[in-house]
């Protein structure tokens, strides 16, 4: 099955990298919304932390199904159509999310907020992919960056609009006004098509897309242990008060957002090479810091170094990703964006298995290792 693609009519330009900017947010908007509302959630359903383990799992099974299926529905559509249809169904979701009490309404919302992630998500790379490559500049980690800032002022500020008062569904009504402003404003200038090649729809990804996939997995591993096991960490092997055990993900979120946004600067300075791998080995270093230096404050310096390290280095994968020839964009960037979510589901997973198995330390050495192997492959990359 062959996709057809119509050439672009115009070369993207500056009001396409100004939408790609908003796209990223976003993404990075509207998943964040969702954190202050699982407590909510849990209390409402009458959920235990296994079942609602269980159900946060429908996000996830949604986002990565969405995410092959982004790319072939841009490719005949358009990016601009397809990020849209995305954005509407995480508009859609919200309000069911901050509602709903019974099981199967949860899985279903959770499922159709999943899928939108995924489609943003995916189809806002691909179009980053394609924008970069127009202008002939560095741009990747300056959009990652306000997928990011996304984060932040989506997490901070729903809890800020909770914590004032304001009742769930009052919350994400704010949320999803705030979305729709934000797409109103990107939507005339994204990409009214998904690909500058024409391919196949569908593809298993192999070649040097594998390679690059499997690189991107372990970063978001990283970033996935980071966020569900440094409060963890902290609170049992170092003994901080649990009030405070999450500034280790805090300070992991702040260097990241911080090297994303002065990230092209850095890459054009440093070269793509060199990005991966200091990056991959001060993400390593960092990583061992936070796992043996026997103090806390040394531990949040370690988890610093972990985002500072892992900041710049999925972005110039996607940017490597789209200069190689092995594979179509429109089935490479939604392959490797799909294999990094797993990643960052199977972290969590991954990390408590072995800390079960032999210590929470070994585990995050294991992860530190891993890393190390990023910079090498950066190594042989050679992008």
């Amino acid at each position: 099955m062959t996709a057809i693609n119509t050439p672009p009519l115009f070369v993207p330009g500056r009001m396409e990298q100004m939408s790609t900017r908003v796209a990223f947010f976003i993404a990075g908007f509207g998943i964040a919304a969702w954190a202050p509302l699982v407590p909510y959630a849990k209390a409402r359903a009458g959920l235990d932390e296994g079942t609602l383990g269980l159900l946060l799992l429908c996000l996830g099974v949604g986002s990565i199904l969405a995410m092959p299926m982004a790319g072939i529905l841009a490719t005949r559509f358009g990016c601009r159509k397809v990020a849209t249809g995305g954005t509407l169904l995480i508009c859609a979701a919200l309000p069911l999310l901050a509602t709903v009490s019974s099981i199967p309404a949860l899985i279903g919302a959770l499922f159709m907020f999943g899928a939108g992630l995924g489609t943003v998500d995916s189809t806002v790379n691909l179009q980053a992919v394609i924008v970069e490559r127009a202008s002939g500049k560095n741009m990747m980690s300056g959009f990652h960056g306000l997928f990011s800032l996304g984060g932040i002022v989506g997490a901070a500020g729903v809890s800020a609009l909770l914590g004032l008062g304001l009742s769930p569904l009052g919350a994400m009504l704010v949320v999803v006004a705030l979305l729709l402003v934000a797409l109103l404003k990107a939507v005339p200038h994204m990409l009214p098509y998904g690909s500058d090649s024409s391919g196949p729809a569908f593809a298993v990804p192999h070649g040097i897309v594998l390679f690059i996939g499997g690189m991107c997995f372990i970063v978001f591993l990283a970033e996935g242990a980071a966020l569900d096991w440094s409060a963890v960490f902290l609170a049992q092997e170092r003994g901080i008060d649990t009030a405070y055990a999450g500034l280790g993900y805090a300070a992991f979120a702040l260097t990241m957002t911080v090297g994303r946004l002065t990230g092209d600067k850095i890459v054009r300075r440093l070269g793509a090479t060199r990005v991966i791998v200091f990056g991959g080995l001060t993400a390593a270093a960092g990583l061992f810091l936070a796992t043996f230096a026997p103090s806390w404050e040394a531990a949040l310096a370690g988890y610093a170094l972990l985002g500072a390290g892992c900041s710049n280095i999925v972005p110039v994968l996607y940017t490597a990703v789209g200069k190689q020839t092995v594979m179509p964009e429109s089935i490479a960037v939604p392959a490797i964006t799909t294999l990094g979510y797993a990643g960052i589901l199977a972290g969590p997973a991954v990390i408590g298995f072995v800390a079960h198995a032999a210590s929470l330390s070994f585990a995050f050495g294991l992860m530190a290792l891993l890393l190390v192997a990023v910079a090498i492959g950066g190594k042989v990359l050679k992008v």
